[in-house]
């Protein structure tokens, strides 16, 4: 499953969406925004996408990660809009039968994501400037 909202992630329904009862284990990986990124304070996130360019790509990955790894549930979802301090940004969900199938799934899921899905960080720092950081070229 994948999908790109405005709304605040409900990350029980994520959660929930990947249950299965033959799963032995599942990964729920959050990416949230932190109030400070090195030594800067951020006051807030704006994210943004081209829409049916990045569902196409998240897609893509989730098939990918099918092939790769034997997962019972994939769930990404993608938060767009203004986000504070705290707020989830990302959630990956992954099940699978065995613990190290989920984990490795779910890394090289959000990984990924940050590297090859066009969707757009704009960095609203403290002391009033911003920064746009694009797919790929930030470090975590």
């Amino acid at each position: 499953m994948i999908s790109l909202t405005c709304d605040t992630i409900d990350t029980s329904r994520v959660l929930d969406s990947v249950q299965d009862n033959r799963a032995g284990a599942i990964v729920l990986f959050l990416g949230t925004t932190r109030s400070i990124t090195g030594d800067r304070g951020t006051d807030s996130l704006d994210y943004e996408c081209y829409e049916s360019m990045a569902v196409k790509q998240l897609e893509q990955l989730e098939q990918k990660a099918r092939k790769q790894w034997d997962v019972i549930e994939i769930n990404i979802v993608h938060r767009l809009g203004h986000l504070l301090p705290s707020e989830t940004s990302v959630a990956i969900a992954v099940s699978s039968a065995h613990r190290i199938t989920a984990f490795e799934c779910g890394q090289w899921l959000i990984d990924t994501l940050k590297e090859d899905v066009p969707i757009w960080k704009k960095e609203n720092w403290s002391d009033g400037t911003h920064e746009w950081v694009h797919p790929g070229m930030e470090d975590s």
